[in-house]
Formats: structure tokens, C-alpha cells, sequence
């Protein structure tokens, strides 16, 4: 009898000790999360860099109606986007540094992206998971690059939004890959070209560039520009579904392969191949999911991300990566962590 009231109490304990909290704060996320977004919409951030604000000043310079600011400005002091004292506002550490439009580190573009489009885009997660389809405005077939690049505003912001992404992957890239045994590299879907301006600015005996579609050249070739490199970065142009890739000793491709379906993949590691010098290296970069699938919550994530944004991309594991680029001829291959959910897949010709 005593151990059967024992157990009865263990378990009324266990129970008491349960909480729908967490679950309740995972559904309401979106809430801090647009939070943020809308703080990056309205340039918060740029406008506290210049110095800390009187609420009501700050109120005035985003033009925001009185009933909501406080909340507003208070919830991202609660979420550690901004400092108080009193009644002054001021920028983290962390958010001055990535958060103000005029520094180079700025990773605004991509919530700026975030916000515009992938939020209305993931509110439609569940019709993309019960059609398979993309929720992104593209009809039926109707690639998702196309329609980005029909405009020359939205390739602007798509290639900010790049950069914004690629900040911490192309600094930790810069550091760990042995460049020093190397001459040229060309990145692969470059974009406003962040990874080839970071490796070049840490290695100043490469030269080599970016490689991306036609209308991208003239966002790549001011972003290299303005940091000095124009010398010994240039921009190749070409559609790597519909040519041939150019060569050099390093080829890299970061947040690409993830962009398409499997057949494309393939391919594009195959050219990647055909155009590598022997011993040449191709490294591959994105959030890469753990075998197991359990841990890297990031990249699965991703993956549901490529589900309502493209027609048939997905995020893959660690042992899908490596097993595709040693399909694909390449001899030595390996897999090392970069930088937060990010690892890179190097193979060698």
C-alpha cells in the first residue's frame, strides 16, 4: 500500500513539474521575432548609433504613433536589442556592430529580406507542407530566381540580403581554410560578393572574383569597390544551370546547392569537378544537417525554408554532402564546422 501512494505521489509530482510554457513560447516566437524585423525596417538601429535617444525623440525620428513606441522600444529592451537608462535608449554592443547600416558588418539586409518577404511567405508553411509547393508568389514551375532577377530592385536587396547571411561564414572561412596554398578562387553564386571581399581582404597574395548571373555585376562590382579590392576581384558572368564553370584553384559554393533538387545538385558538382585543375578544391558551405538529424535545428529549418521558396530545394545532412562530391570524382573529401549551424564540405580534385 505505502509504495503504491509513493508512486501515486511521484507521478502527481511529475506532473505538477510540467508546464506548457515552453511550448506556449515557441508558438508565439514570430512575435519577438517581427519585433526585430520591424526594428530593422524602420533603421532603429542606424538611427542609435549616432548616440543614445530620449524615447520621444526616437519616437519622432521613426515616425511612430505614441499609443505603440513605448511598448515597442521597452519589448526590444526586454529582448536585449537595446539598453535603457531612465528614459534614453541606446544600441547593444552586438546590435550596434551588425545592426547599423553604415558599418560593414551590417546583416540588416538579410532581416530586412526576412522580413518583406520570407514572413509572409512561412505564413503559409502548412499549405506548402500539404502541396509541396512553393509559397513564394512563383506560379507552377516558375523559378524563383527568375523572378528575382527581373528586377533590378529586388536583386539589390537580394544580394544585401546574401551578404547580411554570409557574414560570420565568410570571416571564419577566411581564417581556417590553408589559402596560403593557393593562388586563385572564384565563389560561385556570389552574389554582392562578401566571401570573395573577405578572403581577399585576409590573403592578399589571391586573386579571383565571383560568379553570377549578368544583372548582378554592377551590385558586385560596387561592393568590391568600395573596399578597395576591384584590382584582384572581378566578376564573371554566366548562368552556372546552363554553362560550364570557370576555373581556378578553389571553387567555392556557399548556400547554393541547398537551393535545388537533387538532380541539379549533382550537376552542379559534377561541373564543379570538370572545371577544377587537378589537386584543384571545391568547398561547399551551408547549414549542414547532422546525421542524425537532431541537432542542427537551424538547418532543418532551412530546409522547411527552401520548401516554401523554391520548387525543389532542401538542406541535406553531412554524409548526404560528402557522399555526392565523392560521386561527383572528387578523391579526398572531409567536412569541418565553420561558424554557428554553418560547416563546409571541401573536396579535392
Amino acid at each position: 500500500m505505502d509504495a503504491t501512494i509513493t508512486e501515486v505521489t511521484k507521478q502527481a509530482n511529475d506532473v505538477a513539474e510540467l508546464s506548457p510554457e515552453s511550448l506556449v513560447q515557441l508558438g508565439l516566437g514570430f512575435w519577438a521575432s517581427k519585433t526585430l524585423l520591424s526594428a530593422v525596417e524602420l533603421d532603429l538601429f542606424t538611427e542609435l548609433a549616432a548616440g543614445p535617444l530620449e524615447g520621444e525623440t526616437l519616437r519622432n525620428r521613426l515616425g511612430l504613433h505614441e499609443r505603440g513606441a513605448q511598448d515597442f522600444f521597452d519589448a526590444l529592451v526586454a529582448l536585449r536589442m537595446l539598453e535603457r537608462e531612465g528614459n534614453v535608449y541606446c544600441n547593444t554592443p552586438v546590435t550596434d556592430r551588425y545592426l547599423d547600416r553604415n558599418k560593414s558588418t551590417y546583416v540588416g539586409g538579410m532581416l530586412a529580406r526576412a522580413g518583406q518577404l520570407l514572413y509572409a511567405n512561412w505564413g503559409s508553411l502548412t499549405d506548402a507542407l500539404r502541396t509541396g509547393k512553393p509559397q513564394n508568389g512563383t506560379q507552377d514551375g516558375e523559378d524563383l530566381f527568375d523572378m528575382l532577377f527581373s528586377d533590378p530592385d529586388k536583386v539589390k536587396m537580394f544580394a544585401q540580403a546574401m551578404t547580411g547571411g554570409s557574414l560570420q561564414v565568410a570571416e571564419a572561412l577566411a581564417r581556417h581554410f590553408p589559402w596560403v596554398d593557393y593562388c586563385t578562387f572564384i565563389d560561385i553564386g556570389t552574389a554582392e560578393g562578401r566571401l570573395p571581399v573577405e578572403v581577399g581582404r585576409a590573403h592578399p597574395h589571391l586573386t579571383g572574383g565571383g560568379f553570377d548571373l549578368p544583372p548582378m555585376r554592377p551590385v558586385f562590382e560596387a561592393y568590391v569597390e568600395r573596399h578597395a579590392l576591384a584590382d584582384r576581384l572581378r566578376f564573371y558572368p554566366g548562368d552556372f544551370l546552363a554553362e560550364p564553370l570557370p576555373s581556378a584553384d578553389v571553387l567555392v559554393m556557399g548556400h547554393i546547392l541547398h537551393d535545388w533538387n537533387l538532380e541539379v545538385k549533382r550537376a552542379l558538382l559534377a561541373k564543379a569537378h570538370s572545371a577544377l585543375p587537378k589537386q584543384g578544391v571545391l568547398i561547399v558551405y551551408d547549414q549542414i544537417i547532422d546525421d542524425e538529424r537532431r541537432d542542427n535545428a537551424a538547418g532543418l529549418l532551412m530546409s522547411l525554408n527552401m520548401l516554401v521558396n523554391t520548387n525543389g530545394g532542401f538542406d541535406y545532412t553531412r554524409a548526404d554532402g560528402m557522399g555526392w562530391m565523392r560521386e561527383a570524382g572528387f578523391a579526398e573529401v572531409r567536412c569541418e564546422h565553420l561558424a554557428g549551424p554553418h560547416s563546409m564540405i571541401v573536396g579535392m580534385k
